[in-house]
């Protein structure tokens, strides 16, 4: 699997991680995280999209969104030095 950066320390908020176990879906965060790693940024906007890719190589922050099940949605986020991703949910942005 090709990596388009490195992911960091990664963490998750409570309120993320709570939403996942009320909905019994902890299992899907290791693929959430390779998704937004492998540059697949989910439900972002073609603007977004863009700003990403230049973030890669600009080496700025990175955003992800995926709604995962019905309204559920959460965003990924890795600083811009790389050193952390954290997966959050929309209102704690």
């Amino acid at each position: 699997m090709n990596t388009l950066f490195p992911l960091g320390q990664t963490v998750i908020t409570r309120a993320a991680l709570s939403a996942f176990s009320r909905r019994h879906l902890d299992a899907l965060i290791p693929t959430i995280l390779a998704r937004h790693e492998l540059g697949d940024w989910g439900d972002l906007d073609e603007e977004d999209r863009r700003a990403n890719d230049l973030a890669l190589e600009e080496g700025s922050r990175l955003l992800s969104a995926y709604e995962i099940q019905d309204g559920f949605k959460v965003l990924v986020i890795t600083e811009a030095d790389r050193s952390v991703t954290t997966i959050l949910l929309p209102s704690e942005y």
